[in-house]
């Protein structure tokens, strides 16, 4: 789950985490409001969407009176602004952040991951703030350093000087930013992060350490144990019909392609949509009923992915362990009655109960394609798709 930056800058605010003073605005009148409250004479005007990217994009705008922070406040709200992460889609912006401007100085970049090849958490910092982290990767890689994290002693201060000192912090001003990572870690693990980048963190004229921006995003599967960040979820960033799925537990991701998909199990799922590509088809969508589906669960899916009016047709690949095939069959028919689907279905069972699940398939009197092998049915939904 993600965040908008004031909701995450908030959040630091909280542990003790330096960042920079503003106010979230809806409108451009609350925009002047927020800026007059603001002890400075430069303002910025910050666009919030679940993107990065803004700032090439046109969306942080400087302002030096009132009369301009209004003008940029009608300028962003209600435009699509189109970044390197939204898609040419792009993202309507519906809030904005006005903030204090700040003497900066110098620009660094630190963020913490979960890093799968070390099974650990690590700190990365650089000093080419203000750049994606992942073309300093690949043009100056040996400007990325790292502190691998142990779990059972947590960041230590002496990683965190370390690594403030190999980024060419200010020696001065070493031990503010030692603590300001420090204090980033504590949200990272406390609140269950999956990623926490400060992109730039910054060293002002007046000797501080400040998180200029802040992109926090957070486990769903840890978010039960986290009321107070469920309440930071901003509906109008998320596809309606990922928003949807997650109603009926399902896993649902959109994609670009006309075929859909529903499969159970994430690996499968993956599978499915190579094979697709394979065989020179599009996967519209990765969706994993998972090990319990219901006949109800599997009519929403169904309902989900017509929702897309990309999907040119369907492809069901179900391996019945847990989940039973009868159930699948009888979802897939009560679906398609109820939808009037008029695009090629194509199903593939297999595991647990299959004899019947294909027996409810075949007595429906629908159109449906039996498949024998997942490959079969790739080819023939690409084929009747095409």
């Amino acid at each position: 789950m993600n965040i908008h930056e004031y909701q995450g800058k908030e959040l630091l605010r909280q542990y003790g985490v330096a960042v920079s003073n503003g106010k979230v605005a809806f409108s451009a009148e609350e925009a002047v409001e927020a800026a007059k409250s603001l002890d400075s004479n430069v303002y910025v005007v910050k666009a919030q969407i679940h993107a990065g990217g803004r700032g090439k994009a046109g969306g942080v705008k400087i302002a030096k009176t009132l009369d301009e922070v209004r003008a940029y406040a009608e300028e962003l709200l209600g435009k699509v602004l189109v970044t390197e992460q939204t898609g040419p889609e792009g993202k309507e912006v519906k809030r904005l952040l006005i903030e204090e401007g700040i003497d900066i100085k110098k620009e660094y970049y630190i963020g913490l991951v979960i890093d799968r090849a070390t099974d650990r958490v690590v700190m990365m910092g650089s000093e080419e703030g203000g750049t994606e982290i992942e073309t300093v990767a690949e043009e100056t890689p040996e400007k990325i350093f790292r502190e691998v994290i142990d779990p059972a002693i947590g960041f230590q201060a002496f990683q965190a000087r370390r690594l403030a000192f190999n980024i060419n912090i200010p020696k001065e001003l070493i031990n503010k930013a030692a603590k300001f990572m420090l204090g980033l870690y504590q949200v990272f693990v406390e609140k269950d992060c999956s990623i926490a980048e400060i992109n730039p963190l910054v060293v002002t004229g007046d000797g501080n350490v400040i998180a200029l921006d802040a992109k926090l995003n957070f486990d769903e599967n840890a978010l039960y144990r986290h009321k107070d960040i469920q309440e930071l979820r901003d509906l109008d960033e998320e596809d309606p019909k990922e928003i949807e799925a997650s109603k009926y537990d399902l896993s649902y991701i959109a994609l670009d392609g006309n075929i859909g998909c529903m499969v159970n199990g994430a690996g499968l799922a993956m599978s499915t949509m190579d094979i697709i590509k394979h065989y020179n088809g599009e996967p519209a969508n990765f969706l994993d009923v998972g090990g319990g589906a219901t006949a109800e669960k599997v009519t929403e899916a169904f309902k989900i992915i017509l929702s897309d009016e990309n999907v040119k047709g369907i492809y069901v690949n179900i391996f019945g362990g847990i989940m039973r095939c009868d159930v699948i069959a009888e979802g897939v028919v009560e679906a398609t009655k109820q939808v009037g689907l008029d695009i090629p279905l194509v199903v593939r069972l297999e595991g647990t109960n299959v004899d019947e699940g294909k027996r409810i398939l075949q007595e429906s009197g629908l159109n449906i394609t039996a498949a024998e092998s997942m490959a079969d049915g790739a080819q023939k939904i690409v084929s009747l798709v095409e």
